[in-house]
């Protein structure tokens, strides 16, 4: 294939003169697709093809909308924005500075903090993983589901059979996009992992080809890139707050006084968790970020209130978070029985079924600190509830919260400590865990008295529901009826009267008014009420000791946590307690609502609730980090794969690293000193000032050099073509020094950089470099990367050149530990 290459447009796309595309690519299409040549006729067969003429955002095409003098005016205005590379670097630089968590970390230190959280990584991984393997048993496949190779790619499982030649050999057939593959079993079982994407859909857009891997690769590459970026955002998140400190509690004899008050023998796993609570609270300065997973009516509020009053006993005011109404007044009324006997440690509720004065009351004591302990719902995350001295935060049921709310608990977590509790953590949580980055405490073993719930999944029928609650009624108990929406309630307790006339029914839900729920609810815990029709309202904290069987209608339409969590509400005594989970025909359901059900059906023994969440995380996935959604990232390569991948990088986070250079380290060997225009220096009020003080912001860092430029642009307009040349100077040796290149010089057509990154950082930057044309070009050797040229360029030129290029490497700092 034969290139002609006409002259180019006159002004550069993205910033970059017209003869930077002067160095060698391995693909001369990509070098025209990059630099926006005006025209490109490519020669194929003899035949020259001209493409045909493309169209602007207006619909016009180029010919007719030259011909327009007032669009052309408005397109030669956007292409000297867009060609103004130093304001699409700044604009870079500012998105990421929004994206910050915290301030940079001096290298003296940052040693200190990465062997820590490798450490702490790795008790994680010990501790609540075991054995890591995201591998699939290629037994455990059924024709259809779809696989990934790590080296192939995706593919469609087809089946397993033995083939006989040369030997009996048991093989794993795979059809791929351009055919099918065999692989034997005992391979399989090493290479292959499950596709699954953390939503329902769980085909992938395309197969792989098996004689093309490059676009396999290439996914790869995004996912690997992804994953780094997580490892980056969460050792930064973990290292702000290991630099942010308080003093220790203290130990005082007033706490085994209080810990005498409990009237159960601890369960060993209960005591490991006493025990890690109580080092977080008064062995170390840092504050604590904890989750204690424990199954319902396993201990998890005794952990809770111990570490309340070490805290409060140190005249410090503690949070207790529920996510609803119901289980903040239940934590309410367990807290205020506890401490009634310490009359100067107060305890106050705020919900909503308070009067506006009695709010206000309480609102006023929060702020004085004359309530010690406060419990409510999410109310207490608005502005308007201000605390005197907070220093402990419990979050209860944290997956029951909204995006906000838990953005909000985030933002606590660097001042004050955190004590979350959870039977089945959300998998974002359980992520945060599983990699080290959260402490963890493990509550599996039960209460001796406690007996598995038997639970019964079936299709509906009312015989089925009648019969389940007259054998409760008939030994003395009272039942759960839960239904997934209000609008059925009403149906369901006609139903339920007219099959047990004799038989107190009522119905909860959360838009009912405050007192009638209040009222509701007592009764029900009082056993006047029999048969409680309600929503999942009740999903958390109510403890109701005779209620021993429940029935879940719909089930489909349920989460897996939260069933979890339902089926919990029952088997709180020494009572055999029952759930009856209910579903329309299975035919109707989709294969994510038949997946949590026999998930269910397996987790059905004490204390299974941490690996129902991990199961889950296999079907839902494990969400976002931050918020944001990276569905598309896992996608690339499936949820199994990108797990391990993760993990792989999490142990790899030393290799990671980049190193900066100090500023004024940084040679830049180019022989280029333009001469500010007299009109220029004139408008200036101090010009030998400016450019010390440029030189000064560039030295301290990336950001304040951004800043500098702005307010120079904001104040004397934009700057003059020398002007503008002596400020990517500052910039080229400030990204330089960010990423660890000492020297910068030409030779002829070949461009050097010397540099003291090793050879994994460099693949890893170069990795997610946009342009394929930047990335294709740069080699590493030794220690410096080198480029080579087309052509040699002139001076000002070569800058650009070298300008462009430093921008892309810097880029790619987000995915990089950069301490």
């Amino acid at each position: 294939m034969a290139l002609l290459l006409p002259v180019p447009v006159p002004i550069p796309i993205h910033g970059v003169s017209s003869s930077s595309s002067c160095y060698r690519s391995r693909s001369a299409s990509q070098v025209c697709r990059v630099w926006g040549w005006g025209l490109l006729k490519i020669q194929r067969g003899g035949r020259t093809q001209t493409p045909t003429p493309t169209k602007n955002s207006l619909g016009l095409s180029n010919s007719t909308f030259t011909k327009t003098k007032s669009s052309k005016k408005r397109r030669d205005a956007a292409v000297e924005a867009e060609s103004d590379a130093i304001s699409i670097v700044n604009e870079r630089i500012r998105r990421e500075q929004r994206k910050k968590s915290s301030s940079p970390m001096e290298a003296a230190e940052a040693d200190k903090y990465l062997e820590l959280v490798k450490q702490q990584q790795q008790r994680g991984l010990q501790k609540l993983k075991g054995d890591l393997s995201y591998k699939v048993d290629p037994y455990t496949l059924r024709s259809g589901d779809y696989v990934v190779h790590k080296k192939v790619g995706i593919g469609r499982f087809v089946g397993i059979k033995f083939d006989n030649a040369p030997a009996s050999i048991e093989y794993v057939f795979i059809e791929y996009a351009d055919g099918m593959a065999k692989l034997p079993v005992k391979q399989a079982s090493r290479l292959l992992y499950r596709y699954n994407l953390p939503n329902e859909n769980k085909k992938p857009h395309t197969l792989s080809k098996l004689n093309d891997t490059s676009v396999w690769e290439r996914r790869k590459t995004k996912g690997k890139i992804a994953i780094q970026k997580m490892v980056v955002d969460l050792m930064e998140l973990y290292l702000h707050r290991l630099k942010q400190t308080r003093p220790p509690y203290p130990l005082t004899p007033a706490m085994a006084h209080f810990v005498s008050q409990f009237p159960y023998q601890p369960t060993p796993d209960q005591k490991q968790a006493f025990i890690d609570v109580e080092k977080d609270l008064t062995g170390r300065e840092t504050p604590m970020d904890r989750l204690i997973c424990g199954d319902v009516g396993f201990g998890k509020t005794e952990v809770a209130l111990r570490a309340i009053f070490c805290v409060v006993s140190a005249r410090k005011q503690a949070m207790v978070l529920a996510p609803t109404i119901v289980l903040a007044k239940q934590h309410f009324e367990v807290i205020s029985q506890r401490f009634s006997i310490y009359p100067n440690i107060n305890v106050g509720l705020l919900s909503r079924f308070q009067t506006k004065s009695e709010k206000d009351e309480h609102l006023d004591m929060i702020k004085n600190g004359h309530l010690d302990i406060i419990v409510g719902t999410h109310s207490l995350l608005g502005s308007r509830v201000v605390y005197n001295n907070l220093g402990l935060l419990v979050v209860d049921e944290e997956q029951r919260f909204g995006v906000k709310q838990k953005e909000k608990i985030a933002s606590f977590k660097t001042s004050v400590d955190v004590l979350t509790l959870s039977a089945t953590p959300i998998p974002r949580t359980l992520y945060l865990a599983l990699t080290g980055f959260r402490d963890a405490s493990l509550i599996s073993t039960p209460p001796p008295e406690r007996v598995p719930i038997r639970t019964h999944l079936s299709a509906y029928s009312k015989e089925k529901v009648l019969s389940a609650i007259k054998y409760e009624l008939d030994r003395g108990g009272q039942v759960f009826y839960v239904l997934p929406r209000i609008k059925g309630l009403e149906e369901v307790m006609g139903f339920l009267e007219q099959s047990f006339p004799d038989v107190e029914i009522a119905i909860a839900h959360g838009k009912q008014y405050s007192k009638q729920l209040e009222e509701t609810m007592e009764k029900f815990s009082q056993g006047e009420i029999k048969i409680l029709t309600c929503t999942n309202i009740v999903e958390s904290g109510l403890d109701i000791q005779n209620a021993n069987t429940i029935i879940i209608q719909d089930v489909q339409q349920f989460g897996l946590a939260q069933l979890y969590q339902l089926r919990g509400r029952v088997g709180r005594a020494d009572k055999e307690a029952h759930a009856h989970l209910f579903y329309p025909e299975k035919s109707l359901l989709t294969d994510q609502a038949l997946e949590r059900l026999a998930a269910l059906e397996e987790c059905c023994q004490l204390g299974q609730g941490f690996q129902l969440a991990e199961r889950d995380m296999g079907i839902r996935g494990f969400g976002t980090i931050f918020g944001e959604q990276q569905t598309g990232d896992v996608g690339n390569v499936g949820i199994d794969l990108f797990f391990e991948m993760l993990f792989e990088s999490l142990s790899k986070v030393d290799e990671h690293r980049v190193v900066s250079v100090p500023y004024w380290s940084v040679e830049i060997d180019m022989n280029i000193n333009p001469h500010l225009p007299s009109e220029y220096i004139n408008n200036l009020e101090n010009p030998m000032e400016i450019i010390h003080e440029a030189e000064k912001a560039a030295e301290k860092d990336i950001w304040s050099l951004m800043q500098y430029t702005e307010n120079l642009r904001r104040q004397y307009g934009k700057e003059p073509h020398s002007m503008e040349i002596l400020l990517k100077k500052l910039y080229v040796r400030r990204m330089a020094a960010d990423i660890g290149i000492t020297k910068i010089y030409a030779s002829g057509k070949m461009v050097f950089m010397k540099t003291v990154m090793n050879k994994h950082v460099f693949n890893l930057i170069t990795d997610s470099v946009v342009s394929d044309v930047h990335r294709n070009s740069l080699v590493f050797e030794g220690d410096q990367i080198k480029a080579e040229l087309l052509l040699e360029l002139p001076r000002e030129q070569l800058l650009n050149w070298i300008f462009q290029c430093l921008a892309e490497l810097h880029a790619s700092l987000p995915s990089l530990i950069k301490y």
